[in-house]
């Protein structure tokens, strides 16, 4: 049995869902290297700030 090219998202069952297009499945970004080190310093500095400003 042949189906018919289907432009519709059949799992949508609002008229008005099944009007807009299916959703695209964005692949995963590269992971760049830097990332640890940037999240290491920003929560250093973070907790450094809220430190020193209990401290005061």
């Amino acid at each position: 049995m042949k189906r018919p090219l289907v432009t519709t998202n059949e799992a949508a069952r609002h008229p008005m869902r099944r009007s807009l297009p299916p959703v695209a499945i964005a692949a995963p970004a590269a992971r760049s290297e830097d990332n640890d080190l940037k999240l290491f310093v920003l929560s250093f500095t973070a907790f450094f700030i809220c430190i020193w400003t209990l401290l005061m």
